[in-house]
C-alpha cells in the first residue's frame, strides 16, 4: 500500500502545529479557571485549520474523469469560500462563553481568544507557520502581561468588579448593627436579606448580595466581618469576575 497517497506530511504537519498552539492558548485560560479552557482552543484551532485545508485542497477543479492528482490540480478555484465561514461561524462559539450577570459582563476575553484560536488554525491550515507562530505569542502575552499591568497599575478599574455573596448568622441584638456595617461599607447592594433560624428562633441569617471592586482578599473580608459583635458565623461566596 502506497502510504504516500493516503497520508499527507505536509497536511499532518499543519494540523498537528494547529493543535500545539491551540494547546498554548487554552492552558492560560485553563489556569485562570475560565469557561472555555484546554480542550475548546484546541478543538477550534484544529478545526479552523481542517476547515482551510478542505478550502483550499478540497475542492480542485478538474474534470471527474481526468487522472489527476487532486492536491497537483491546478486551476481557478475559490479558496476562500469555506474558510471564509469560519470568522463568522465562530462567532456562535463565542457568543457562547460570554454571560451576562446583572450589571457585570463575563467571558469576552475568552470570546477573544477562541476568535483568535481559529485564526492560528487558519494560518496553520495555510501554511503560514511564522504568522501563526507570532499570532499565539502575542496573544499568549497581551493576556499575561495586561492582566498583570491592569491589576498593579488599574486597581480600580470597573472592569475587575466582583459580585459577592455574604451570608451571616449572628444573635438577633446584632442585626441592626450589621446592617447599618454593610449599608455604609458596600454602594452597590443587589440583594438584602433577614431570616429568623428554625432552629434557633434567637438566631437570625443576614445575607446580602454586592458588587464591589475588590482590593482585599477574601480573608481579610472574613476579618472584617469577624470583628462585630453577635456574629456566630461568616459565609463569603464570590460569584464572578469580568473576562
Amino acid at each position: 500500500m502506497d502510504w504516500a497517497h493516503i497520508i499527507n506530511v505536509d497536511f499532518f504537519i499543519r494540523v498537528t502545529v494547529a493543535v500545539v498552539f491551540g494547546f498554548c492558548i487554552g492552558l492560560e485560560r485553563e489556569i485562570t479557571n475560565k469557561y472555555a479552557g484546554l480542550r475548546t482552543h484546541i478543538l477550534v484551532c484544529l478545526g479552523a485549520c481542517v476547515f482551510t485545508l478542505i478550502s483550499i485542497y478540497g475542492f480542485p477543479t478538474f474534470a471527474p474523469g481526468d487522472n489527476v492528482d487532486p492536491y497537483q490540480a491546478t486551476g481557478i478555484r475559490d479558496t476562500a469560500r469555506v474558510a471564509a465561514q469560519i470568522v463568522t461561524g465562530i462567532g456562535f462559539i463565542g457568543a457562547g462563553t460570554v454571560l451576562r450577570n446583572g450589571p457585570i459582563v463575563l467571558g469576552l476575553t475568552t470570546a477573544a481568544t477562541l476568535w483568535i484560536a481559529a485564526s492560528i488554525g487558519m494560518a496553520c491550515g495555510a501554511g503560514m507557520f511564522d504568522i501563526a507562530f507570532a499570532g499565539t505569542v502575542l496573544a499568549i502575552l497581551t493576556l499575561v502581561t495586561v492582566r498583570v499591568f491592569e491589576r498593579k497599575f488599574l486597581p480600580n478599574s470597573t472592569k475587575r468588579t466582583k459580585r459577592i455573596k455574604i451570608s451571616l448568622v449572628c444573635n438577633e441584638n446584632s442585626v441592626d448593627e450589621i446592617q447599618d456595617f454593610v449599608l455604609n461599607k458596600y454602594k452597590n447592594i443587589v440583594e438584602l436579606s433577614k431570616k429568623t433560624l428554625v432552629a434557633d428562633s434567637n438566631s437570625i441569617k443576614f445575607t446580602c448580595v454586592v458588587d464591589i471592586v475588590m482590593k482585599k482578599t477574601i480573608k481579610e473580608l472574613y476579618k472584617s466581618f469577624q470583628n462585630i459583635d453577635g456574629v456566630e458565623s461568616v459565609s463569603i461566596r464570590e460569584f464572578s469576575e469580568i473576562a
